[in-house]
Formats: C-alpha cells, structure tokens, sequence
C-alpha cells in the first residue's frame, strides 16, 4: 500500500492526520488519519496539522493528537466521522399526501379491484 502525502500544495511528506469540514456546524475536525482517502477530506501532515487555523467563528475539534504519529485504527474515530456525515446531510423534506374523501359505492368513481357486493 502507498503511503499517502499531506494535501497541502508543494509538501511531500508523508501523511499523519485527515481533516474533515462540517460546514453546518463551522467546525473542522482533525483526526489520526483515515483508513482509506475520502474525496472531501484533506490528508496533512505533522506540521500542517499542527499550524492548523480555521475562519473566525469556527470551531476546531482535535481527536487524540498524541495518537497521529502512531497510525492506529479506531473504531471510535470512524464512527466519529461517519456521525459527521450523517449531520452534514440536509433533512429529508416531509411530503405531504393529500387526503382522499370516501367515494359512495356506485358514485362513478374510481373503480378498485375490490368491490362491495350486496347479499
């Protein structure tokens, strides 16, 4: 397996942490890096990660900084970002279903496959 190399333009070295945007929330959440590369992550490494800023009135939220340099996997990390995600997406918008009025028997309405039938 390759070893990823930070996004930043012109650096080459290697990789140590994934930052996430959640523009929802204003905040970007750096992590140890992720098990496989995601197109709207950013891979940095240890300097970049460390001289991170964000827009004023954002938030930055550091996971385990201690932990970048080790490389470990945590279930903990990607249920994290995956939470992330789920927050970032928009609410599905409710459909209204117009009510239907009961149509009398015979009434020259629509005609279901079920039918009444008098004894």
């Amino acid at each position: 397996m390759a070893m990823r190399r930070c996004s930043r333009t012109a650096c080459g070295t290697p990789a140590i942490a994934t930052l996430t945007y959640v523009y929802a929330d204003s905040t970007a959440v750096l992590g140890p890096l992720a098990q496989a590369a995601e197109p709207h992550c950013y891979d940095l490494c240890a300097a970049h990660a460390g001289r991170l800023t964000v827009p004023r009135g954002w938030e930055v939220v550091r996971l385990q900084p201690e932990s970048y340099e080790h490389r470990q996997t945590h279930d903990d990390l990607l249920a994290l970002a995956d939470a992330v995600r789920e927050a970032a997406r928009p609410a599905p918008e409710p459909v209204a279903v117009p009510a239907r009025e009961p149509v009398a028997a015979g009434s020259g309405g629509r005609r279901s496959h079920l039918r009444v039938l008098r004894d």
